[in-house]
């Protein structure tokens, strides 16, 4: 037999916090995210166009096939940025973001690798701040999987180029 305090809702805050709104656990909620997530597929666009059009001033074959590396991981990151997006209601941005510009006025390619490592480490950033956020566990597994490749090809760059003068 149940008693009325047997079948009542949990009465602490803690026991039910699981049943909280996105805001209340602080994890992003959905505008926010497909927000973030389009922030970051103009980012990886940025970052591929970089990289693609990069490809023709490489002298050697480690350059070369560092800059494919690169232009692979990004147009990988872009496909699956693009899909988390219109999986959640969201419309993919078409966007490329200024970071391509800015990069391709760099006229040394050392100097344009150091500038896109930069980019890499402001993502890799951005994404350490919001994976903590996130309930979604397959987003979130392919989130940290994009931070981790992010800052291993921030040191592939660093271990490529000679130390900056």
């Amino acid at each position: 037999m149940t008693t009325a305090e047997d079948s009542a809702s949990p009465s602490s805050p803690v026991c039910a916090a699981a049943a909280g709104s996105d805001a209340y656990q602080h994890r992003a909620e959905p505008a926010e995210l497909i927000e973030f997530l389009n922030l970051l597929l103009e980012a990886e666009r940025a970052g591929t166009r970089v990289a693609r059009e990069s490809l023709p001033h490489c002298t050697t074959t480690a350059e070369r096939a560092l800059l494919e590396d690169v232009f692979a991981d990004e147009a990988r990151w872009c496909a699956m940025l693009s899909a988390a997006i219109a999986r959640r209601g969201g419309q993919p941005s078409q966007t490329v973001g200024d970071f391509h510009q800015r990069a391709m006025v760099i006229a040394a390619l050392d100097e344009r690798l150091r500038f896109l490592n930069r980019g890499q480490g402001w993502v890799a950033k951005r994404l350490g701040e919001m994976i903590p956020r996130l309930g979604d566990g397959e987003l979130r597994q392919a989130l940290v999987e994009m931070r981790e490749n992010h800052v291993a090809n921030i040191a592939r760059v660093n271990d490529f180029l000679p130390a900056a003068p």
